[in-house]
Order: structure tokens, then C-alpha cells, then sequence
């Protein structure tokens, strides 16, 4: 490989060519601690030039590529599998262009954290409509290349739906670019919703021109005890209906909400015994506190956030949950998306299936109720490299009309459970098309498809 990382080195710098296993080392395990592997270096480019640079000396010499971003994934997808890849990293690559205020769209390097771009266009009168809790580091690529949702996704869609256009640098080395940002184009394939989701498999996003929201000031949140996940439900469903700035819906578990309390020693912010909690929140142009509070008015538990230190309060209940798991030891997240109707009917079937499988395992249950997104995190006592309890857990959300992976994607954890979700004649779909872009297969291999692609 030294002729390899001599190429390299010529098109990004020698310094921005990381060989040493301690200096490669953070690169090669995800924030979880479960998935790792060994890279044969980490390369660093600076803008996409360089990138393809970087994939034409791979593509020439056969060594795969595994594209990283902030690596904040959960399914392993960001990170080496067994056959030592070049890990490209795209962190240097933050240009953020002025907001067109006009169009309301921003133009971002992939390696952009999230929290960067909020702070560029706030006070632009718009804002990104994306949010998450690893904001400080998830960047704009992964979240392109993963379909990243979060805790808008009730009110602006997940990322597919922001992005107005992309640039990516091909298997070939080709950079294909869509950067118009036009709302209305229909002169043929989709290309960059094609790239959207596709975990870098396809291509490696460069860069991305969002499309921005109208900022919304006048913000309120609460946060309101219940007496189970079936009443949270049920509560979602008739806040849907009677608020129109709703704008974010969160489940959190007793067991997380006593896991939250416990380590950061914040109180509840109301009295009595509850099983279940919704976070709640709404966003607008105008004040909408008269609509929250008379669709509140008959519930007896319920603590409001008026102001952003009430409201950063309110949700830091919710945020620091996954901290909190991973305090407990290395945990399974497994990210699912189910039916509404099926929410309560599956957290007592887990609890019946877990009771058999893993009676040790602690489990903490929380998500995005109103789109159904649902995090699974078990810490148990098992072989992490044995994916029995994943399957089993993944089986029944798929029995119940549900989705293996609701917005972190498919990574190498759960590809070889890809047919859960979708039919053959999907896979095969999808592998044509994997084939006809990247027929060598270097972008990262394993990622998607555990077996490789269809001949």
C-alpha cells in the first residue's frame, strides 16, 4: 500500500494522510463502542476536488472507501469493515455559502455540522428544519447520506425533503452536481433523492444546498406525565389535530425519564407516579401558547416551557437520555419506525419477547411518537457481535407493519436483515442499480448488502 498512500498524499498532503494505528484509531469505532474494524488509512481532502482525486487513486488501485462524516451513525455504516479500507473523512469540507433570502436556500460543505449551519443562517428569517440531539457533530453529508430525521420530521420532513439539490463524487472519480436549487425540475431521474439515503454506497456527497424554512420565533414547550405509552398515543393523535404549529413530539419511557433524573439529579417538574411523558412542542410566527394551553386544559400533569431557558430545561429531559444509556454500558440502539395503532401492542410484545431471549437486558424506550419513530436501546449482558436479539426485536416490528430502520438507515448492522423491510425484487432493484454506479464495488462494501451485489 505505500504506493497507494504516496498517491494520496500527492493529492491532499501528506499531513492529511493518517497511517498510524493510534492516530487512526477514533476513525475505526463508532460512538457506541459496538461497531469497529481497522482501516488502512484515513485520508482527509479539503474540497471535492480533492475527494475525487482520492477515489480515482482508490478506484485504480481496487482499495474500498468508506466515507465518514461526523460518525454519530448507529448501524456501523461509517466505519471499517474486515477489509481495511481507505476511511475518508470529510470533516474539512465546512464552506457555507450567504443564505439566498430570497429563494431561502444555503449552500453547505459536507462537513458541516448541523449546529454550524443553524448558527450561519439564524437571523436570516429562515432556519434549516432539521434538528437533532448530535447536532454538535452529526454533519450535513451524513445526514444526507442516512436520510437523518430527528425531531422535526412531524412538521418539515426528514432530510430527503430539505435538501434542493447536491454534489457527489462518483466510483469513477466523475463529480455530478444538481446545485439549482429549483422546486420545480422534471427532466428525468431524481439523482440527488437517489443519493439521499444511500449511505454512500452511490456516491459521496460534497456538498448540499438546502432548502430553508420560514423562521418561526413565538416557541413554547411542555412536558406531560401519562399513564402509559398507549396514552401518549392517543394524546398524539388529538394534538395533531387541534394544534397547527406543532412542530415536535417526543416519547420518553419512565424507565429513561428515572435514568435522566438519576444522573443529572434534575427533579420532575410535577408531582406523582407516571408511567409514560411526552416532550411538546410548537413553533410559529405568532405566540402559540392560547392554542397549547386549551389543548392541555384537561391534563393534570404538565410542566410549560415559555422561554428558552424554561424550554432548553423542558428538553433536557429528553436529551440526555442517550448519554444516560451509555453510562449504563454498551448499548443495542435499534432504530425502528412502526403504525401508530401498534406503538403499545409492541412495547408489551418486546417486553414478553425480551423476558425469554434476555431476561438481564435493561430496556429504554423513547422516540418521535408522531411519525412513529421508535428507539429500541437494550444493555444486557450478550455477545454484541451476535445479532440474535437485533433479529428478533427487528421481526416483530416488521410483524406489525413497521420498518427495520426508521431514519438511521441499514449501515452493516442490520444488512443482513434488509429483507425484513423490503422484497427480492427491491434488493435486486437497488443492487442493479449499486452495480450500475459503482460496479467495482469500493464505496462502501458490507454497507446496505451483507451479501455483495447480484450477478
Amino acid at each position: 500500500m505505500t504506493d497507494v498512500l504516496d498517491e494520496l498524499s500527492r493529492v491532499v498532503g501528506r499531513d492529511h494522510v493518517i497511517s498510524d494505528a493510534d492516530m487512526r484509531a477514533s476513525y475505526e469505532v463508532d460512538w457506541t463502542g459496538r461497531w469497529r474494524g481497522e482501516s488502512t488509512a484515513v485520508v482527509r481532502p479539503a474540497d471535492t476536488s480533492q475527494v475525487a482525486g482520492v477515489v480515482e487513486v482508490c478506484a485504480r488501485h481496487g482499495v474500498p472507501i468508506v466515507p465518514q462524516g461526523g460518525n454519530t451513525g448507529l448501524v456501523g455504516g461509517s466505519v471499517p469493515g474486515k477489509d481495511r479500507p481507505v476511511v475518508l473523512s470529510l470533516r474539512r469540507l465546512t464552506r457555507v455559502t450567504e443564505v439566498d433570502r430570497t429563494g431561502g436556500t444555503v449552500r453547505v460543505g459536507a462537513g458541516c455540522t448541523l449546529e454550524s449551519v443553524q448558527e450561519a443562517v439564524a437571523g436570516s428569517g429562515w432556519q434549516v428544519g432539521i434538528d437533532l440531539a448530535s447536532r454538535a457533530s452529526a454533519t450535513i453529508g451524513g445526514m444526507v447520506a442516512t436520510n437523518a430525521g430527528g425531531t422535526r420530521v412531524l412538521r418539515y420532513g426528514m432530510t430527503r425533503r430539505r435538501v434542493a439539490g447536491l454534489e457527489a463524487v462518483l466510483a469513477s472519480g466523475e463529480v455530478v452536481a444538481s446545485l439549482r436549487g429549483l422546486a420545480k425540475d422534471n427532466t428525468g431521474y431524481d439523482l440527488t433523492g437517489l443519493m439521499c439515503g444511500s449511505e454512500g454506497t452511490l456516491g459521496i456527497v460534497t456538498e448540499v444546498m438546502l432548502q430553508l424554512v420560514p423562521a418561526a420565533p413565538n416557541r413554547m414547550v411542555a412536558l406531560i406525565g401519562l399513564e402509559s405509552l398507549a396514552a401518549a398515543v392517543d394524546l398524539c393523535s388529538r394534538l395533531r389535530s387541534m394544534l397547527p404549529s406543532l412542530e415536535a413530539v417526543e416519547y420518553v419511557s419512565s424507565e429513561c425519564m428515572d435514568l435522566v433524573r438519576n444522573r443529572t439529579g434534575m427533579p420532575l417538574p410535577f408531582p406523582g407516579e407516571h408511567g409514560a411523558f411526552l416532550l411538546v412542542e410548537c413553533a410559529g410566527a405568532r405566540d402559540p401558547a392560547d392554542e397549547m394551553l386549551e389543548a392541555f386544559s384537561d391534563l393534570e400533569a404538565v410542566a410549560v416551557g415559555d422561554d428558552s431557558v424554561s424550554s432548553r430545561r423542558l428538553w433536557s429531559y429528553r436529551e440526555s437520555i442517550t448519554e444516560s444509556i451509555s453510562e449504563r454500558g454498551v448499548p443495542r440502539k435499534l432504530d425502528l419506525t412502526l403504525p401508530l395503532s401498534n406503538m403499545a401492542h409492541f412495547e408489551e410484545r418486546l417486553e414478553m419477547q425480551l423476558a425469554d431471549l434476555a431476561p438481564k437486558a435493561e430496556l429504554y424506550l423513547f422516540g418521535h411518537l408522531a411519525d412513529g419513530g421508535l428507539h429500541v436501546n437494550l444493555v444486557d449482558d450478550l455477545d454484541h457481535e451476535d445479532l440474535t436479539l437485533d433479529e428478533a426485536v427487528f421481526r416483530l416490528a416488521a410483524e406489525l407493519g413497521g420498518s427495520i430502520s426508521a431514519e438511521h438507515g441499514i449501515g452493516r448492522a442490520k444488512a443482513p436483515m434488509l429483507g425484513l423491510s423490503r422484497s427480492q425484487e427491491e434488493i435486486n432493484t437497488m443492487q442493479r442499480i449499486k452495480q450500475a454506479l459503482d460496479p467495482d464495488n469500493i464505496l462502501n462494501p458490507g454497507v446496505l448488502f451483507a451479501d455483495g451485489l447480484c450477478s
